[in-house]
């Protein structure tokens, strides 16, 4: 079972402006449709279409020249994503269209996370070529610059590589591609930040033996009173039992 629609605009695989197509229930309804991409190819839709033809081409071609405007500006852009990542370059977690669109809007442009094309989304770091659909006959790649550091982010972009552990390992020659300055800085930035991880990870360590030790501690000391304090309702009794032996040794 198919939908037949009236396409107001041009949809990529399915066809031109004005165009009669048949699609598929869903795909008419839940995003054709309500996107103002298509109307139902009714009897009176296809008689408005005709008369509001002129009007849909004018507009289409307003909206194709503002987006071949932004497409000069947004041609050269590098959206910068700092993540954390293993040293083999793989993100604990991923990048996403929204993130992107994100990116985007920080540089200063005004866009939607449906006009990322992407078929999934990003797990490692380096520089990801990424088309943003601007208008639908106007596409722009733009670089996405997936780091884990502002630092590890302009080396890629000087080196055109993703920063992984295994570079220099695959490529020996990679070595006289970086300045020893920017090398030396780089490493003493990871040096440091590692510094920083491991102190961070002793005083948590620290503090988590601290608690260990005050929680035992609290322990001990509970089980202490309630052991005294069953010594003493124990004594309690026997004095208790001995007096009432007493008195009935007196009574009779």
């Amino acid at each position: 079972m198919s939908t037949q629609i009236i396409l107001l605009e041009r949809v990529e695989s399915l066809g031109q402006m004005g165009d009669v197509v048949s699609v598929k229930p869903g795909y008419a309804r839940n995003f054709l449709l309500p996107q103002g991409k298509a109307l139902r190819a009714t009897k009176d839709n296809m008689t408005y279409f005709e008369s509001q033809k002129k009007t849909f081409e004018a507009e289409n071609l307003t909206k194709k020249k503002d987006a071949e405007s932004v497409a000069k500006t947004m041609n050269t852009l590098k959206v910068l994503i700092v993540r954390n990542a293993s040293e083999a370059g793989q993100l604990y977690g991923s990048v996403t269209s929204r993130d992107i669109a994100d990116g985007i809007i920080e540089a200063g442009f005004k866009i939607e996370k449906s006009q990322i094309e992407i078929n999934q989304n990003f797990k490692s770091i380096g520089l990801i070529p990424v088309n943003i659909i601007l208008h639908p006959e106007v596409k722009v790649e733009i670089t996405l610059n997936i780091a884990r550091s502002v630092e590890e982010a302009k080396i890629q972009e000087k080196t055109g590589k993703a920063l992984l552990a295994t570079n220099e390992e695959e490529d020996p020659s990679q070595a006289s591609v970086e300045p020893e300055e920017t090398k030396s800085e780089f490493l003493e930035d990871s040096a440091i930040e590692a510094e920083k991880e491991q102190a961070e990870l002793d005083a948590e360590k620290a503090l988590d033996a601290e608690t260990k030790a005050t929680e035992k501690a609290e322990k001990k000391a509970a089980k202490a009173v309630a052991e005294a304090d069953a010594l003493a309702s124990e004594e309690a009794d026997k004095e208790e039992l001995s007096e009432n032996s007493e008195t009935s040794e007196e009574e009779d």
